[in-house]
């Protein structure tokens, strides 16, 4: 069978390539799923695309080019596996499948069926939450908390929009207007800019000199994390949302010694951590954390498709992963369409 794909052949170089797909039957626990839409991840994607992470220079590693990009994809199941049972020949289901007009993916992985009522492009969307809601999972949320998002991209909008959900409140802070106005009106009450003096002052201000019981970066930036300390109220938690990549000189000593000296706690939250279903006495899961995520879309708490600014063909790979990467206040977020695609076939 041939399908398209997109493939990162090296460093700010990527390609919709055909490839034919393997032959042989699927393998038990194996699905065949036939792509409508997926989602960029501006984080992970870019990283590797530039060749920030630098895993991608690494033989062997997960992302080493050429690298076939991507984890937020939904389709319609044509087979399945003589063991599958999480979904059925012509079931819309929600994956951690990659960019192609056509997969095989396995169980093992995420599945989750897709309500007809909801617009497929958006839930793919969706899969940023997903990212986001990892923060919610090791927080420890007490009664009526400060929270301050350090970033509000994506992650750290949809982030904020969760803290929001569950009783906290929240300060979005991002030196972006137009980041800031796109949280609003997400609803998120307070949002601030400026540099990391001028931020400050307005969370010592909004808070009442109180700071954040919780505070999040959601960078990635080892810059960003000493920031989000000084705004972090002694006993409070830091969060370390986005994944560190980009190597910052400075003095441990000075993040250790104020972490020790006002008992803050420091988490990571890498969504991986968490199992992709529900293990014995572990509820928490990849699994539970979608299906609330689409709880809360469907009541509309959590808002997903104004975060999506553009709905692009899979040709237009290269102008999607530059827009993101050299506008990311025009590209804020992009789904690709593989509809056609799958006519195609």
């Amino acid at each position: 069978m041939k399908i398209r794909e997109v493939v990162v052949t090296g460093q700010n170089q990527v390609e919709l390539q055909t490839a034919d797909m393997d032959a042989p039957a699927l393998a038990s626990n194996e699905l065949l799923i036939d792509t409508e839409y997926t989602f960029i991840s501006s984080g992970t994607e870019l990283a590797n695309y530039t060749g920030r992470e630098p895993k991608v220079f690494q033989k062997g590693a997960w992302c080493e080019y050429p690298w076939r990009s991507g984890y937020a994809n939904v389709g319609i199941v044509r087979e399945v596996g003589a063991g599958v049972n999480r979904a059925a020949p012509g079931d819309r289901v929600f994956t951690y499948g990659r960019h192609a007009s056509t997969i095989r993916y396995s169980q093992d992985r995420l599945v989750a069926p897709v309500r007809e009522s909801v617009d497929p492009a958006v839930v793919a969307a969706s899969r940023m939450a997903g990212v986001a809601m990892t923060a919610i999972i090791v927080g420890e949320i007490e009664t009526n908390p400060w929270v301050v998002v350090f970033g509000l991209g994506l992650v750290g909008n949809l982030a904020s929009q969760m803290f929001q959900i569950h009783g906290c409140r929240v300060i979005g802070v991002d030196p972006v207007v137009e980041r800031r106005k796109l949280a609003q009106r997400c609803g998120l009450a307070h949002t601030v800019g400026g540099d990391p003096d001028e931020a400050q002052a307005q969370v010592d201000e909004i808070t009442g000199g109180g700071l954040g019981n919780i505070t999040v970066d959601a960078v990635g930036h080892s810059g960003v994390v000493m920031q989000a300390l000084h705004a972090t109220a002694n006993h409070g938690q830091l969060i370390i949302l986005g994944s560190p990549r980009v190597e910052v000189q400075g003095n441990l000593t000075d993040l250790l010694s104020e972490t020790h000296l006002r008992w803050i706690t420091i988490r990571g939250a890498l969504e991986w951590c968490v199992p992709m279903y529900p293990d014995i006495g572990n509820r928490t899961s990849q699994w539970s954390k979608q299906q609330t995520i689409f709880d809360w879309m469907a009541r509309g708490q959590l808002h997903v498709e104004p975060l999506i600014s553009h709905r692009l063909k899979p040709e237009q790979i290269r102008q999607a992963y530059d827009g993101l990467l050299n506008e990311p206040n025009v590209y804020t977020g992009v789904v690709l369409d593989w509809t056609s695609s799958a006519k195609e076939q």
